[in-house]
């Protein structure tokens, strides 16, 4: 064994230990302000990630079509796509906006 459980839990200590150190030192500075002591709230429990959602091949072809078409310059959707900003909103048009009535 290479001890690297050792060192995670001597670090994880040390970690809680500095922790409740720094707590200790703020709410005594805190006490000579005048202010009451502060209660920390314990950190949340990391939580396990989803797993991905495995694709299928003509899911992934489809979605490699798409983005093929929209990389193509002659692609209908692409002068939409340029009028678009960051924010996914059209940007006013030099001619004003056009009625799609």
């Amino acid at each position: 064994m290479c001890g690297c459980s050792k060192k995670k839990s001597r670090g994880s200590a040390e970690n809680n230990r500095l922790q409740a150190e720094n707590r200790a030192l703020m709410n005594s500075l805190l006490g000579t302000a005048g202010f009451p002591p502060v209660e920390f709230p314990e950190a949340p429990k990391p939580q396990p990630l989803p797993r991905l959602r495995k694709r299928s091949w003509h899911q992934i072809q489809a979605w490699r079509e798409t983005e093929s078409c929209r990389l193509r310059p002659g692609f209908v959707g692409a002068a939409r796509d340029a009028a678009m900003n960051s924010e996914g909103r059209e940007e006013a048009r030099p001619n004003g906006s056009v009625s799609r009535s």
